[in-house]
């Protein structure tokens, strides 16, 4: 049985790939880690309220449980915030993957560690395993450094990158493009969206489910995750209002100068999905296909 531990498990990803991996009960001890209570809405597996940022601790507790894999899921996201808080961006998107990496040195343990597309500046689209980062904000910029750190590394270690992840979960303190945009719709609420911004989003089943592969295999190095289709902001948001039957007149285009956001966007990331497909044997699908398997999924729930 292999003991896997997921920090961040009361976030999106978290729990998904919570619910994922206790799907086979017999392979998996899966131990959570997050701050406060448990907010899985289950109780089969080892949770751990704990402050990963606190160094002692983190190393202590995962040198006790000695775990054959990490899926590191606890990040900064907030893009702005990260511009305004550096230190807390710093310590949570850096110095814990570099704690991380120390404890998997000493334990011999795979870490997977998720990023972004926001380490690239969004001048080309359709960014490749290869491509050189060169991060447009203080967000990006931490997610590079802690790539770096595993890339320097003599772990065995997978980064996974990955845009814009939408789904739903039993409880969550954020929300995230699809639910919003399907809230403020729902309530015939008008939003302006930036026209000029082009992303993959990401379902954050298939997310949790290259995580698992990633364990599986124990595939080593980077995998670029989401949708096979590039689209701008408002155009995802007028597929969202199409799949859900929504009334896409309440959706106004914008440009992103005029929203005049404190931390700069890459105007154009999405990923050639190629090298996961082949290597992990994911498949990938169009952003409204995925919507559609969303859609399908709340109706069960």
């Amino acid at each position: 049985m292999k003991k896997i531990v997921i920090t961040g498990s009361n976030g999106l990803l978290g729990q998904s790939l919570v619910n994922l991996l206790l799907k086979n009960k017999n392979e998996y001890q899966v131990i959570g880690f997050s701050k406060g209570g448990n907010r899985s809405g289950r109780e089969d597996f080892d949770y751990i309220s704990i402050d990963i940022t606190d160094e002692i601790i983190l190393k202590k507790t995962l040198l006790e449980i000695n775990p054959d894999a990490i899926v590191n899921t606890a990040a900064m996201t907030q893009v702005d915030d990260c511009e305004i808080y550096k230190n807390e961006c710093d310590v949570l998107n850096v110095d814990v993957v570099k704690w991380l990496k120390e404890v998997s040195e000493i334990i011999n343990c795979h870490l997977i560690h998720l990023s972004t597309d926001f380490i690239f500046d969004g001048k080309k689209g359709y960014y490749k395993e290869t491509d050189e980062p060169n991060p447009l904000s203080y967000y990006g910029n931490s997610k590079v450094k802690s790539e770096e750190i595993l890339l320097n590394s003599t772990i065995d270690f997978t980064i996974i990158r990955t845009i814009l992840v939408y789904g739903k979960v039993y409880d969550m303190s954020r929300t995230n493009i699809v639910l919003w945009v399907k809230e403020m719709l729902e309530n015939g609420k008008e939003i302006t969206i930036v026209n000029d911004q082009f992303r993959m989003p990401t379902y954050v089943e298939d997310l949790a489910l290259s995580c698992k592969i990633s364990i599986d295999k124990k595939a080593t190095g980077i995998y670029h995750i989401s949708s096979n289709t590039l689209m701008s902001v408002f155009d995802i948001t007028q597929t969202i209002a199409g799949v859900f039957g929504l009334d896409k007149t309440f959706i106004k285009p914008t440009s992103s100068i005029v929203l005049n956001q404190k931390a700069a966007r890459p105007p154009k990331t999405g990923f050639d999905v190629s090298k996961a497909t082949s290597e992990l044997g994911m498949t990938f699908r169009t952003f409204e296909q995925d919507l559609q398997r969303f859609k399908d999924n709340l109706s069960l729930k």
